[in-house]
């Protein structure tokens, strides 16, 4: 069986700067990760957590690769299954007067679950991100549907 490899691209009407920042600044992310925040130095070798808002570790990993504002790679487990591990890479692209993100979150551990959960909150949170960039104002990322 093939491990799956999710791909999503999105341009939004903002910098690479900006785009970079929403992606690694928790002030940035609880705007539109429903309260989330993404905390690290964001140096290689590096650990990085996402938090709920109590503070609680929902997802956790290293920093891979690291180039500021064109390039992140991160190693991604739930911290109650770290065998369950996957890799996310966020590619940012100035284009004209807009930004090109694609995230492609792949090498998923023969039976993991992580690849179920993520291919349904990646395109909410990205939406969310690209509105708020746009907007100053994200989306509901938990609603049903």
């Amino acid at each position: 069986m093939q491990k799956p490899k999710l791909v999503y691209t999105t341009y939004i009407r903002s910098t690479p700067k900006d785009v970079w920042a929403a992606i690694t600044k928790p002030e940035f992310t609880r705007q539109y990760w429903g309260n989330m925040t993404n905390v690290s130095d964001w140096k290689r070798g590096s650990k990085w957590e996402h938090h709920n808002p109590d503070h609680e570790v929902w997802i956790t990993g290293k920093v891979l690769e690291s180039t500021p504002p064109k390039r992140l790679v991160l190693s991604w487990a739930d911290p109650d299954d770290l065998a369950d591990k996957s890799r996310v890479t966020f590619e940012i692209e100035a284009i004209e007067d807009m930004t090109c993100l694609t995230v492609t979150h792949g090498s998923f551990k023969t039976g993991s679950t992580m690849a179920g959960k993520v291919s349904k909150g990646w395109p909410k949170v990205l939406s969310s991100m690209k509105t708020f960039l746009e907007t100053g104002k994200g989306l509901n990322i938990f609603c049903k549907g």
